[in-house]
């Protein structure tokens, strides 16, 4: 089934906060995607290895599996199977990262796609993205760590950074307008594009997805902050073993076996892997996960004969 034939939903997120970020940013993946997780849903780790490009370096890529049926709307979930995950690609390659995520092959329409670039200022380019989404037209969306809101269930006194000050750093209990007197600021620009082009439910779930997604950056990037003397102090080299040790716990706790996880930030030689010059796709499998394929011996029930004889009409019966 096509689309509405509306265009699809840009919004520019815009994420200010404390400078020192990338071993925080790491950090802080690992941990909320093991906080989040438990018996059949949270996040599956597949892939997690180093990756060169051509024009962006050295970076790493990871891929996820997230299962996420319990977080569903009700009018989502009826048209979702019951075991239902999102594939995520990511191509991190800081300060720029890419992100790709699909559904499994039940919903080969839906696609969020974002775009990440970090700069030194308070949000204040307004073309950071005009080479990628130039002729769109997009909602620009402040996010301020500190005076929003945030889902009730979700939130924390001590992950609160209005309330929280770092032992290490002496950073914290930020006030309304801390972007303007707090030095140093870095400001984390993201580009979300959501597809779903399923007539009736395009837009609703599109703006779903977008709510979702404003909802995930901003506990994220509150946590990223409020664990800062957790990660602070950390090496490359230590935050990706915490990286390997929180995915495979994380792996065990959604009760699926843990796959060989390699993490690693050496680069590999040019030969080994190339990153698309442009934004990645994934492929999706049209085949059902091995433990939903119906087994192909498997025995019918027999409720009836499975050979009927009938009488023969040319004989009379006494």
């Amino acid at each position: 089934m096509v689309g509405e034939g509306k265009p699809y939903i840009f919004n520019e997120f815009l994420i200010c906060i404390r400078s020192f970020y990338r071993i925080g940013q790491l950090y802080m993946i690992s941990k909320h995607s093991h906080e989040q997780s438990d018996r059949g849903e949270g996040v599956e780790v597949m892939q997690n290895e180093p990756y060169e490009d051509p024009n962006h370096g050295n970076g790493q890529l990871t891929e996820k599996r997230v299962y996420l049926n319990s977080k569903l709307p009700s009018w989502a979930g009826a048209v979702v199977p019951k075991i239902f995950y999102v594939t995520e690609k990511a191509w991190n390659y800081y300060p720029y990262t890419i992100i790709n995520s699909t559904s499994c092959s039940f919903l080969p329409k839906f696609s969020i796609h974002i775009e990440t670039k970090y700069e030194d200022n308070k949000g204040s380019n307004d073309s950071i993205f005009d080479s990628e989404a130039k002729d769109t037209e997009r909602e620009v969306c402040f996010i301020d760590i500190a005076c929003d809101e945030i889902p009730e269930r979700y939130y924390k006194e001590s992950e609160d950074p209005k309330h929280f000050k770092s032992e290490k750093t002496g950073r914290g209990l930020l006030k309304e307008g801390w972007r303007d007197t707090h030095q140093p600021i870095m400001c984390s620009y993201k580009l979300v594009t959501v597809k779903f082009e399923v007539w009736g439910l395009q837009t609703r779930v599109e703006q779903f997805v977008h709510k979702v997604v404003r909802d995930i950056l901003l506990i994220g990037h509150r946590q990223a902050f409020a664990w800062v003397d957790e990660w602070y102090d950390m090496t490359m080299e230590e935050v990706r073993e915490f990286e390997r040790a929180t995915q495979e716990a994380t792996n065990k706790k959604i009760g699926i076996i843990p796959p060989a996880i390699s993490i690693s930030n050496i680069s590999l030689p040019p030969s080994t892997r190339s990153a698309p010059s442009s934004a990645p796709s994934t492929p999706l499998s049209t085949e059902a996960p091995e433990f939903l394929a119906v087994p192909k011996d498997r025995p019918r029930k027999k409720s009836a004969p499975e050979t009927l004889t009938l009488p023969d009409p040319d004989k009379k019966t006494v």
